[in-house]
C-alpha cells in the first residue's frame, strides 16, 4: 500500500494540481455563465461529474450499503444549497479573485460550525482567526461603498454554507468512504439544481460550441478529475497536510483572474484578501506548526 512516507512528493504534486484545477474551475464557470443559465450549468456539470466518477469507481459503489448512502445525504443537500448561492454570486460579481477569498472563509468558519452543531470546542488559534477574517471583510466591504459588488454578500453566505457542509461531511466520512460520499454529493447537487432550473430558468434554444467547451472543462477537469485526484492524494497524505496545500486555492484563483479576466485589486481589496489569507493560516496554525517541525 502506498503511504505518505513512501510518496510525499507525489502526494504534494497531486494536491497542487488539485488546487490549480479548483482555481481554474472559477474561470471555467465564469466563462460558461456567458451563455448558459447558472443552475442549468451547475446541474449538468455536477451530475455529469458524478456519472464519470461512478464509472471510475464501480468497485467502491458495489460495497456501499444503503445506511452508508443515507449518511451522506445531509451534507449533500447542504452542498447543493451552498453551490446554488455560490453560482449566483459568481454570476453577479465583478471580482472573481476577491470572491474566491471571501468563499475561502469557510475554512475559518468550520470550527465555529463544528462548535454550534456538534459542540466540538475549537482550538485557541481558530478563535483568533475570526477577528482577522472580519477585518479582511471590512476592507473588502468598504473598498467602494458607492458601487458595492453584488456578489460579495452572496459569497459570504456561501462560505457559511460551505463551512456547515464541511462539518457535516467530516461526520459522514466516518460511515461512508470518501469517493462514494463525493459521488453522492455531486449527484445530489446535479439533481437538485437541474430540478430547480427546469422550473425557474429559461433554457436557451442553442448553446455555442465555445460554451460547451467551457462546460466540458468544468465537468471533466474542475470537477470529476479534481475530486478524483483529491481523493487519491488524501490516500497518500494526511488530511491536515492536504488542507494546508488546498488553502492556496484563492491565491491561484486571484492570479488566474488577473491573467485571464484582467482583474486588478485595489489597495483595500489586496489588504482584505491578505487578512483573510492570514486568517486561514492562523486557523490551520497547529497543522502548519506540526508540519514545519517535521
Amino acid at each position: 500500500m502506498e503511504t505518505m512516507q513512501a510518496h510525499p512528493l507525489k502526494a504534494d504534486l497531486i494536491l497542487v494540481i488539485v488546487t490549480l484545477l479548483a482555481a481554474a474551475g472559477w474561470i471555467f464557470s465564469r466563462e460558461t455563465l456567458q451563455g448558459m443559465p447558472p443552475l442549468l450549468f451547475i446541474g449538468i456539470r455536477f451530475l455529469g461529474a458524478a456519472a464519470l466518477l461512478a464509472l471510475l469507481s464501480k468497485h467502491h459503489l458495489k460495497t456501499t450499503s444503503r445506511t452508508q448512502w443515507r449518511a451522506g445525504l445531509p451534507s449533500a443537500i447542504c452542498f447543493s444549497v451552498a453551490l446554488v448561492v455560490w453560482i449566483h454570486a459568481l454570476q453577479r460579481t465583478e471580482h472573481v479573485g476577491v470572491g474566491a477569498f471571501i468563499t475561502s472563509l469557510a475554512i475559518v468558519l468550520v470550527p465555529v460550525a463544528g462548535w454550534l452543531i456538534y459542540r466540538e470546542l475549537p482550538q485557541r488559534a481558530q478563535w483568533y482567526s475570526l477577528p482577522v477574517s472580519a477585518a479582511g471583510l471590512v476592507f473588502l466591504a468598504t473598498d467602494d461603498l458607492t458601487q458595492p459588488d453584488r456578489g460579495h454578500l452572496l459569497f459570504a453566505v456561501a462560505a457559511v454554507l460551505f463551512a456547515i457542509h464541511f462539518t457535516l461531511t467530516g461526520r459522514a466520512v466516518r460511515l461512508l468512504p470518501a469517493l462514494p460520499l463525493t459521488i453522492t454529493q455531486l449527484a445530489m447537487v446535479g439533481i437538485v439544481t437541474l430540478g430547480i432550473s427546469a422550473i425557474f430558468e429559461t433554457w436557451p434554444d442553442s448553446v455555442t460550441p465555445a460554451i460547451w467547451g467551457w462546460l466540458l472543462a468544468s465537468l471533466v477537469l474542475a470537477t470529476a478529475m479534481r475530486f478524483y485526484l483529491q481523493t487519491r492524494a488524501q490516500a497518500l497524505s494526511s488530511a491536515n497536510h492536504a488542507a494546508v496545500i488546498l488553502t492556496l486555492e484563492p491565491v491561484f484563483t486571484a492570479l488566474l483572474a488577473g491573467f485571464w479576466l484582467d482583474e486588478t485589486l485595489s489597495a483595500a481589496q489586496l489588504t482584505g484578501c491578505l487578512l483573510i489569507f492570514g486568517a486561514m493560516l492562523i486557523a490551520r496554525w497547529s497543522v502548519i506548526k506540526a508540519l514545519w517541525g517535521k
